[in-house]
């Protein structure tokens, strides 16, 4: 069966105007991906800046088919905040779970340890982990250049009546002109049968951004289970939600899908 709004996992490019590419996460999306740079780099080679918000296999089941892994020349820079970070794709690539190990990769591969809460630097672009709620730990990320923000947060549990942690994400989230955010459930699944699941909803993605002064939220990392009609349903209550509430500064709603594009 064919959805609309597509299948893949986790794998989220920006562009910046720098030649390099950046990209959040490894996920079944990571393939589209590699065949996109391969077809824009002809001949010359790519480096490639990925940014791990964690380590879960449906985050990185997409590079052992990413192709720009495979071609010499290639440098790919992994970026993550986690100690098993780099020994996690080495694994899925171990006997037998996969014919090409690691080793056998064409291009130079570095994983780079970053910080939460300390701004790290790379091309041109500043970027602030964020530690989230969720199992085994994941990381958000705030990306800045050139006077736009994006925030980046997936598989990330919020509890607004914790309020130290909700001061901690509204000031990560603040004044962001797009937030890419885990609303893999509804408020109600969220705080009843799946709580404590690691994931957030759309109605708590609308109050985030609303406090923090946001000006686009992107729903995204949908429930596999969920037809085109349940995340059309959610997409809908969180617009509404957001009419009912709006404050000074309306905020945008969306919801992602395989290919969608926006420009900042």
């Amino acid at each position: 069966m064919s959805h609309s709004f597509g299948g893949h996992t986790s794998c989220v490019e920006f562009e910046t105007g720098h030649a390099e590419y950046f990209v959040c996460d490894m996920g079944s999306g990571a393939r589209a991906f590699g065949e996109h740079i391969l077809a824009r780099q002809g001949e010359r080679p790519a480096t490639v800046n990925v940014f791990m918000s964690h380590v879960h296999w449906d985050h990185i089941m997409g590079f052992p088919f990413f192709g720009p892994a495979y071609v010499p020349g290639t440098r790919i820079r992994i970026h993550g905040c986690h100690d098993i970070l780099e020994h996690a794709f080495r694994l899925q690539q171990s006997p037998p779970c996969f014919p090409v190990s690691f080793e056998q990769l064409g291009a130079t591969i570095e994983f780079v340890r970053l910080a939460a809460g300390k701004p790290f630097h790379v091309s041109g672009l500043s970027v602030t982990p964020q530690l989230q709620r969720h199992s085994g730990d994941s990381y958000g990320y705030r990306f800045e250049i050139g006077g736009r923000s994006i925030v980046y947060t997936t598989d990330s549990e919020h509890k607004l009546e914790d309020r130290v942690q909700t001061a901690a994400i509204v000031a990560f989230f603040r004044d962001a002109d797009l937030v890419i955010f885990d609303a893999m459930y509804s408020l109600a699944e969220a705080i009843s049968v799946k709580e404590d699941w690691g994931h957030s909803s759309n109605v708590v993605g609308v109050e985030l951004c609303q406090m923090a002064g946001a000006k686009h939220l992107v729903l995204f990392h949908h429930e596999p289970a969920n037809s085109d009609a349940a995340i059309e349903g959610a997409l809908r209550d969180a617009r509404r939600l957001e009419e009912l509430t709006r404050g000074a500064q309306p905020l945008r709603v969306s919801a992602a899908h395989d290919g969608l594009e926006i420009d900042l």
